[in-house]
Protein backbone atom coordinates (compact mmCIF):
# COMPACT_ATOMS: atom_id res chain seq x y z
CA UNK A 1 0.00 0.00 0.00
CA UNK A 2 1.32 3.41 -0.93
CA UNK A 3 1.56 6.31 1.49
CA UNK A 4 -0.02 8.62 -1.10
CA UNK A 5 -3.35 10.32 -0.52
CA UNK A 6 -5.40 11.37 2.48
CA UNK A 7 -8.57 10.42 4.30
CA UNK A 8 -11.24 13.15 4.39
CA UNK A 9 -14.55 13.39 6.20
CA UNK A 10 -17.15 15.69 7.68
CA UNK A 11 -18.88 15.96 11.02
CA UNK A 12 -18.14 17.19 14.52
CA UNK A 13 -14.91 16.03 16.13
CA UNK A 14 -14.99 12.65 14.42
CA UNK A 15 -11.92 10.43 14.07
CA UNK A 16 -11.84 8.58 10.75
CA UNK A 17 -9.35 5.85 9.95
CA UNK A 18 -8.52 3.55 7.06
CA UNK A 19 -5.57 1.25 7.64
CA UNK A 20 -2.63 3.38 8.72
CA UNK A 21 -4.37 6.73 8.17
CA UNK A 22 -6.60 8.69 10.52
CA UNK A 23 -8.18 12.11 10.27
CA UNK A 24 -9.98 14.09 12.97
CA UNK A 25 -12.39 16.73 11.72
CA UNK A 26 -13.86 19.68 13.57
CA UNK A 27 -17.38 21.05 13.79
CA UNK A 28 -16.94 23.11 10.64
CA UNK A 29 -16.01 20.04 8.64
CA UNK A 30 -12.33 20.94 8.31
CA UNK A 31 -9.80 18.33 9.42
CA UNK A 32 -7.91 19.17 12.60
CA UNK A 33 -5.47 16.26 12.92
CA UNK A 34 -3.96 13.90 10.38
CA UNK A 35 -2.23 10.76 11.66
CA UNK A 36 -0.10 8.37 9.63
CA UNK A 37 1.49 5.22 11.06
CA UNK A 38 4.42 4.21 8.90
CA UNK A 39 4.69 0.98 10.87
CA UNK A 40 1.45 -0.20 9.27
CA UNK A 41 2.11 0.99 5.73
CA UNK A 42 5.20 1.24 3.54
CA UNK A 43 5.91 3.29 0.46
CA UNK A 44 5.55 1.24 -2.71
CA UNK A 45 9.01 0.25 -4.01
CA UNK A 46 8.14 -2.13 -6.88
CA UNK A 47 8.66 -1.88 -9.80
CA UNK A 48 10.26 1.37 -8.59
CA UNK A 49 10.16 3.54 -5.49
CA UNK A 50 6.96 5.60 -5.70
CA UNK A 51 8.20 9.17 -6.41
CA UNK A 52 4.80 10.89 -6.15
CA UNK A 53 4.70 13.58 -3.47
CA UNK A 54 2.18 12.99 -0.67
CA UNK A 55 -1.06 14.89 -1.13
CA UNK A 56 -1.31 18.05 0.99
CA UNK A 57 -3.73 18.05 3.92
CA UNK A 58 -5.59 20.98 5.48
CA UNK A 59 -5.21 19.48 8.96
CA UNK A 60 -3.19 21.84 11.16
CA UNK A 61 -1.82 19.04 13.35
CA UNK A 62 0.21 16.35 11.61
CA UNK A 63 1.15 13.22 13.57
CA UNK A 64 3.64 10.66 12.24
CA UNK A 65 4.59 7.35 13.84
CA UNK A 66 7.96 6.30 12.41
CA UNK A 67 9.50 2.91 13.25
CA UNK A 68 13.23 2.40 12.79
CA UNK A 69 14.13 -1.01 11.36
CA UNK A 70 17.03 -2.95 9.84
CA UNK A 71 16.20 -4.34 6.40
CA UNK A 72 17.77 -6.03 3.39
CA UNK A 73 17.13 -3.74 0.44
CA UNK A 74 18.09 -3.69 -3.24
CA UNK A 75 20.31 -0.72 -4.16
CA UNK A 76 20.96 -1.76 -7.80
CA UNK A 77 19.76 -4.60 -10.00
CA UNK A 78 20.99 -7.78 -8.33
CA UNK A 79 22.79 -5.91 -5.53
CA UNK A 80 21.35 -6.15 -2.02
CA UNK A 81 22.45 -4.29 1.07
CA UNK A 82 21.94 -4.59 4.82
CA UNK A 83 20.37 -1.20 5.41
CA UNK A 84 18.94 0.72 8.35
CA UNK A 85 15.66 2.51 7.73
CA UNK A 86 12.91 4.84 8.76
CA UNK A 87 9.64 3.12 7.94
CA UNK A 88 11.17 0.07 6.27
CA UNK A 89 12.41 1.67 3.04
CA UNK A 90 15.39 3.70 1.81
CA UNK A 91 14.69 6.54 1.68
CA UNK A 92 12.00 6.59 4.32
CA UNK A 93 8.52 7.86 3.45
CA UNK A 94 8.21 11.52 2.50
CA UNK A 95 6.35 13.67 5.03
CA UNK A 96 4.27 16.70 4.05
CA UNK A 97 3.08 19.54 6.27
CA UNK A 98 2.24 23.23 5.92
CA UNK A 99 3.96 26.27 7.34
CA UNK A 100 2.45 26.93 10.78
CA UNK A 101 1.39 23.31 11.35
CA UNK A 102 2.08 21.51 14.60
CA UNK A 103 4.13 18.41 13.78
CA UNK A 104 4.16 15.50 16.25
CA UNK A 105 6.61 12.67 15.75
CA UNK A 106 6.64 9.36 17.57
CA UNK A 107 9.89 7.50 16.95
CA UNK A 108 9.91 3.76 17.64
CA UNK A 109 13.16 1.79 17.78
CA UNK A 110 12.59 -1.74 16.48
CA UNK A 111 16.30 -2.46 16.00
CA UNK A 112 18.98 -4.03 18.24
CA UNK A 113 20.97 -0.76 18.57
CA UNK A 114 20.55 2.92 19.37
CA UNK A 115 19.13 5.32 16.77
CA UNK A 116 17.67 8.84 16.65
CA UNK A 117 16.05 11.35 14.31
CA UNK A 118 17.13 14.85 13.25
CA UNK A 119 14.63 16.99 11.34
CA UNK A 120 16.28 19.93 9.61
CA UNK A 121 12.86 21.61 9.48
CA UNK A 122 12.52 21.71 13.30
CA UNK A 123 13.63 24.58 15.53
CA UNK A 124 13.88 22.56 18.74
CA UNK A 125 16.60 21.64 21.28
CA UNK A 126 18.46 18.67 19.84
CA UNK A 127 19.17 17.18 23.27
CA UNK A 128 15.42 16.81 23.84
CA UNK A 129 14.01 15.75 20.48
CA UNK A 130 17.02 14.31 18.66
CA UNK A 131 18.50 12.16 21.42
CA UNK A 132 19.37 8.52 20.85
CA UNK A 133 16.88 5.92 22.04
CA UNK A 134 17.68 2.27 22.65
CA UNK A 135 16.10 -0.95 21.38
CA UNK A 136 12.39 -1.15 22.20
CA UNK A 137 12.16 2.50 23.26
CA UNK A 138 9.87 5.26 21.93
CA UNK A 139 10.24 9.03 21.84
CA UNK A 140 7.49 11.59 21.10
CA UNK A 141 8.03 15.31 20.52
CA UNK A 142 6.40 18.15 18.60
CA UNK A 143 7.40 21.40 16.91
CA UNK A 144 5.92 24.16 14.78
CA UNK A 145 6.84 24.02 11.08
CA UNK A 146 8.02 27.61 10.77
CA UNK A 147 10.07 27.43 7.56
CA UNK A 148 8.92 26.41 4.09
CA UNK A 149 10.96 24.21 1.77
CA UNK A 150 12.06 20.60 1.42
CA UNK A 151 14.24 19.47 4.30
CA UNK A 152 16.41 16.51 5.22
CA UNK A 153 15.50 14.14 8.04
CA UNK A 154 18.16 11.68 9.20
CA UNK A 155 19.51 9.65 12.09
CA UNK A 156 21.91 11.75 14.15
CA UNK A 157 23.42 9.03 16.31
CA UNK A 158 27.24 8.93 16.13
CA UNK A 159 28.94 8.10 13.94
CA UNK A 160 26.45 10.08 11.85
CA UNK A 161 28.26 9.19 8.62
CA UNK A 162 27.57 5.51 9.22
CA UNK A 163 23.91 5.93 10.08
CA UNK A 164 23.23 8.07 7.00
CA UNK A 165 25.19 5.87 4.60
CA UNK A 166 23.18 2.92 5.92
CA UNK A 167 19.98 4.56 4.68
CA UNK A 168 18.46 6.43 7.62
CA UNK A 169 17.04 9.49 5.85
CA UNK A 170 13.85 10.88 4.35
CA UNK A 171 12.45 14.19 3.09
CA UNK A 172 9.91 16.47 4.75
CA UNK A 173 8.06 18.99 2.59
CA UNK A 174 6.87 22.16 4.31
CA UNK A 175 4.51 24.00 1.97
CA UNK A 176 4.40 27.81 2.31
CA UNK A 177 1.33 29.06 4.18
CA UNK A 178 0.10 30.77 0.99
CA UNK A 179 1.33 28.14 -1.44
CA UNK A 180 4.18 28.12 -3.94
CA UNK A 181 2.63 30.72 -6.25
CA UNK A 182 1.81 28.25 -9.04
CA UNK A 183 -0.42 25.21 -9.50
CA UNK A 184 1.52 22.05 -10.28
CA UNK A 185 -0.02 19.25 -12.34
CA UNK A 186 2.48 16.67 -11.07
CA UNK A 187 4.71 16.64 -7.99
CA UNK A 188 7.62 14.28 -7.40
CA UNK A 189 10.01 13.73 -4.49
CA UNK A 190 13.58 12.84 -5.48
CA UNK A 191 16.11 12.00 -2.77
CA UNK A 192 19.71 11.71 -3.95
CA UNK A 193 22.08 9.64 -1.84
CA UNK A 194 25.20 7.49 -1.97
CA UNK A 195 25.94 3.88 -1.10
CA UNK A 196 29.31 2.49 -0.05
CA UNK A 197 28.90 -1.32 -0.02
CA UNK A 198 31.76 -3.60 0.87
CA UNK A 199 32.73 -6.69 -1.10
CA UNK A 200 30.36 -9.62 -0.55
CA UNK A 201 29.43 -12.88 -2.14
CA UNK A 202 27.10 -12.59 -5.10
CA UNK A 203 24.20 -14.02 -3.09
CA UNK A 204 24.93 -12.19 0.16
CA UNK A 205 23.78 -8.68 1.12
CA UNK A 206 26.66 -6.23 1.38
CA UNK A 207 27.49 -4.22 4.46
CA UNK A 208 29.07 -0.77 4.77
CA UNK A 209 32.61 0.12 3.71
CA UNK A 210 33.42 2.98 6.10
CA UNK A 211 36.85 3.61 4.55
CA UNK A 212 35.29 4.14 1.12
CA UNK A 213 32.77 6.51 2.71
CA UNK A 214 35.51 8.52 4.42
CA UNK A 215 37.25 8.80 1.03
CA UNK A 216 33.93 9.78 -0.65
CA UNK A 217 34.41 6.89 -3.07
CA UNK A 218 30.77 5.96 -3.63
CA UNK A 219 29.95 2.75 -5.47
CA UNK A 220 26.43 3.98 -6.27
CA UNK A 221 24.83 7.43 -6.40
CA UNK A 222 21.07 7.10 -6.68
CA UNK A 223 17.67 8.72 -6.66
CA UNK A 224 15.21 7.25 -4.15
CA UNK A 225 17.38 4.39 -3.02
CA UNK A 226 18.19 2.41 -6.17
CA UNK A 227 20.50 3.02 -9.12
CA UNK A 228 18.91 3.70 -12.54
CA UNK A 229 15.42 2.60 -11.42
CA UNK A 230 13.65 5.42 -13.29
CA UNK A 231 15.24 4.51 -16.62
CA UNK A 232 13.14 1.36 -16.79
CA UNK A 233 10.23 2.96 -14.92
CA UNK A 234 10.16 6.63 -15.97
CA UNK A 235 8.25 9.43 -14.32
CA UNK A 236 5.15 10.32 -16.35
CA UNK A 237 3.73 13.70 -17.36
CA UNK A 238 1.49 15.08 -20.09
CA UNK A 239 2.08 17.85 -22.58
CA UNK A 240 1.39 21.17 -20.89
CA UNK A 241 1.98 19.88 -17.36
CA UNK A 242 3.75 22.01 -14.79
CA UNK A 243 5.92 19.54 -12.89
CA UNK A 244 7.28 20.31 -9.43
CA UNK A 245 10.27 18.40 -8.08
CA UNK A 246 11.06 18.35 -4.37
CA UNK A 247 14.77 17.47 -4.44
CA UNK A 248 16.56 16.55 -1.22
CA UNK A 249 20.19 15.49 -1.07
CA UNK A 250 20.83 13.03 1.75
CA UNK A 251 24.51 12.69 0.88
CA UNK A 252 26.10 11.81 3.20
CA UNK A 253 28.94 13.66 1.44
CA UNK A 254 28.43 14.48 -2.27
CA UNK A 255 26.59 17.44 -3.80
CA UNK A 256 23.73 17.13 -6.27
CA UNK A 257 23.70 19.31 -9.40
CA UNK A 258 20.10 18.81 -10.47
CA UNK A 259 19.30 19.20 -14.16
CA UNK A 260 16.62 18.07 -16.62
CA UNK A 261 17.98 17.46 -20.11
CA UNK A 262 15.91 19.32 -22.71
CA UNK A 263 14.16 21.59 -20.22
CA UNK A 264 14.84 24.78 -18.26
CA UNK A 265 13.52 25.41 -14.76
CA UNK A 266 11.27 28.43 -14.93
CA UNK A 267 11.14 28.45 -11.12
CA UNK A 268 13.62 27.27 -8.45
CA UNK A 269 12.94 27.86 -4.76
CA UNK A 270 16.29 27.71 -2.92
CA UNK A 271 14.99 28.62 0.55
CA UNK A 272 11.91 29.16 2.70
CA UNK A 273 10.67 32.33 0.98
CA UNK A 274 8.81 31.92 -2.36
CA UNK A 275 9.55 35.60 -3.00
CA UNK A 276 13.20 34.57 -3.53
CA UNK A 277 12.27 32.36 -6.50
CA UNK A 278 14.92 32.03 -9.22
CA UNK A 279 13.86 31.96 -12.87
CA UNK A 280 15.39 30.58 -16.05
CA UNK A 281 17.72 28.14 -14.29
CA UNK A 282 19.55 25.35 -16.16
CA UNK A 283 21.17 23.53 -13.22
CA UNK A 284 21.03 24.19 -9.51
CA UNK A 285 23.23 22.73 -6.79
CA UNK A 286 21.80 21.04 -3.71
CA UNK A 287 24.41 20.41 -1.00
CA UNK A 288 24.53 17.31 1.15
CA UNK A 289 21.92 17.86 3.84
CA UNK A 290 20.02 20.41 1.72
CA UNK A 291 16.95 20.64 -0.44
CA UNK A 292 15.38 22.81 -3.14
CA UNK A 293 12.14 22.94 -5.12
CA UNK A 294 12.21 22.95 -8.93
CA UNK A 295 9.48 23.60 -11.51
CA UNK A 296 9.36 23.24 -15.27
CA UNK A 297 6.55 23.20 -17.83
CA UNK A 298 6.46 20.64 -20.64
CA UNK A 299 4.68 22.99 -23.00
CA UNK A 300 3.77 22.26 -26.60
CA UNK A 301 6.21 23.78 -29.06
CA UNK A 302 9.11 23.65 -26.59
CA UNK A 303 9.69 20.91 -24.01
CA UNK A 304 6.58 19.11 -25.22
CA UNK A 305 5.97 15.46 -25.98
CA UNK A 306 9.24 13.58 -25.63
CA UNK A 307 11.64 11.87 -23.27
CA UNK A 308 13.73 13.89 -20.82
CA UNK A 309 16.49 12.74 -18.49
CA UNK A 310 16.87 14.08 -14.96
CA UNK A 311 20.38 13.81 -13.58
CA UNK A 312 22.98 15.15 -11.29
CA UNK A 313 25.15 17.04 -13.75
CA UNK A 314 28.20 15.78 -11.88
CA UNK A 315 28.33 13.03 -14.48
CA UNK A 316 30.79 10.80 -12.64
CA UNK A 317 27.93 10.40 -10.15
CA UNK A 318 25.25 10.11 -12.82
CA UNK A 319 27.20 7.17 -14.27
CA UNK A 320 26.90 5.50 -10.85
CA UNK A 321 23.11 5.56 -10.96
CA UNK A 322 21.81 9.11 -10.45
CA UNK A 323 19.88 9.38 -13.71
CA UNK A 324 16.26 8.75 -14.62
CA UNK A 325 13.76 9.54 -17.37
CA UNK A 326 10.56 11.57 -17.66
CA UNK A 327 8.16 10.38 -20.35
CA UNK A 328 5.93 13.20 -21.55
CA UNK A 329 2.90 12.12 -23.53
CA UNK A 330 3.24 9.03 -25.72
CA UNK A 331 6.93 9.50 -26.52
CA UNK A 332 8.98 6.48 -27.55
CA UNK A 333 11.36 5.49 -24.74
CA UNK A 334 13.56 3.55 -27.13
CA UNK A 335 14.90 6.82 -28.52
CA UNK A 336 16.26 8.00 -25.11
CA UNK A 337 20.06 7.97 -24.83
CA UNK A 338 20.93 9.12 -21.27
Amino acid sequence: MSVRGAVWGTGALVALSVGAFAMTVGRGGDPTTQRIDFGAVRTVISPAFDPAAPAPSRARIKEFRIPMTHETIEIADGKTYEGWTFGGTIPGPALRVRQGDTVRVTLVNETPMGHSIDLHSARIPMNEAFRTIGPGQELTFEFEARDAGVFMVHCGTPPVLLHIMQGMYLAIIVDPADGWGTEADKEFVLVQSEFYPNASGSDEPAGPDIEAALARNARYVVFNGKAFQYKENPLRAEVGDRVRFFVMNAGPSLSSDFHVVGAVFDRVYPDADPAHVLTGVQTYGVPAGGGAVFETVFEEGASGEGVYAFVTHAFADAEKGAVGLIQVGAADLATASH
